[in-house]
């Protein structure tokens, strides 16, 4: 990736360095640039990680005024209440936000932060995928990077994030003051930080209960299906007393799969869910939950992110912020039957 360079890019795209500098500078049209030659330059500099070395100096000489956002998921509701409060916080400051749908793909992210820089943006604000930081870290040395969400260990990224361990904590022991003991845990993305934590939790509140014969997780992505497909397969076996989903998305393909089976939420099953969002009071029964506290990490990760942009020499370091998350009560949690 070091070795990468305008010359290099114009070799391989069988034109000349000038031709290709145009491109990256968004000026084909002007010189009157093939599309076909276009578009055949900006695939090679995306797929290739090639980082323009004048990025950074071109924004701090005139900032674009538009901000990246990177999501794994916009058809996650827990995702879209993100993306709306960093956009909205981000309005009041004056910019516009480009925001690309990652997909939970490592690789896919990586190209759309590359793309993010080639369009200019000033910084950006990203729900990472995977667990290797080189790219946004890379990135980061051009243009301020601040994660939320999810982040990385060992990482020098600024980010805010709950507090998952204790949050699930809170959850398996809900359950365990309700009198269970076989309590499954239905996991999301197995290599995202938030997820570990989760399970961290969990396993940690079961042992601490005694209870290590019992844990159990199963699950391997933060989805409507796998928390349907997963909940299908324990009612075709030993089916748990309760359930502890690790996200809202999860927990909706539970509730499809309980539903289905004709039983019912909490008498035959409880269910405990990681992630608040308003359609959860409106499910039958309303759900108790772990709340995340996203306006308030949307309000720090534009506010570390626009420190940075402003060049405060304090806001240079690097900022790593959990919050608590809170325990929210509704009606899916009761006694195991006998």
């Amino acid at each position: 990736m070091k070795d990468l360079t305008l010359e290099s890019i114009a070799k391989k795209c069988g034109c000349s360095i000038t031709t290709v500098s145009r491109v990256i500078n968004g000026s084909s049209r002007k010189y009157r640039i093939s599309k076909t030659t276009a578009d055949k330059v900006m695939a090679e500099v995306t797929s290739s990680g090639y980082i323009p070395p004048f990025t950074a100096t071109s924004l701090r000489h005139g900032g674009s005024g538009m901000i990246g956002l990177l999501l794994p998921s916009i058809a996650n509701p827990y995702f879209a209440d993100i993306a709306s409060s960093i956009v909205s916080e981000l309005y009041k400051s004056g910019y516009t936000v480009i925001l690309m749908d990652t997909m939970e793909d490592e690789n896919r992210m990586y190209e759309s932060a590359r793309s993010l820089l080639l369009r200019r943006v000033e910084g950006i604000i990203a729900v990472p995928c995977g667990d290797n930081p080189e790219v946004l870290e890379q990135i980061g040395r051009e243009i301020p990077v601040v994660l939320i969400d999810r982040f990385y260990e060992n990482t020098y990224l600024s980010y805010v994030t709950t507090n998952n361990f204790t949050g699930s904590q809170d959850a398996v022991r809900l359950l365990l003051e309700a009198g269970h003991k076989n309590i499954v845990c239905i996991q999301g993305q197995k290599d995202s930080m938030p997820n570990m934590e989760r399970v961290r939790g969990y396993k940690k509140a079961m042992a601490e209960a005694g209870l290590e014969e019992y844990t159990k997780v199963v699950g391997d992505e933060f989805s409507v299906q796998n928390g349907y497909l997963e909940t299908k397969v324990l009612l075709n076996s030993k089916m748990p007393s309760a359930i502890f989903a690790l996200s809202n998305t999860i927990l909706l393909g539970a509730m499809k799969a309980i539903s289905e089976s004709r039983m019912k939420v909490p008498e035959d099953v409880s269910i405990v869910s990681f992630d608040d969002n308003m359609y959860m009071d409106y499910l039958t029964p309303p759900i108790t939950r772990i709340g995340q506290p996203v306006d308030n990490m949307a309000k720090l990760a534009v506010k570390i992110l626009r420190d940075k942009l402003a060049h405060d020499s304090e806001a240079q370091a690097v900022s790593q912020i959990r919050l608590m998350p809170s325990v929210i009560l509704g009606g899916s949690v009761a006694r195991p039957k006998e």
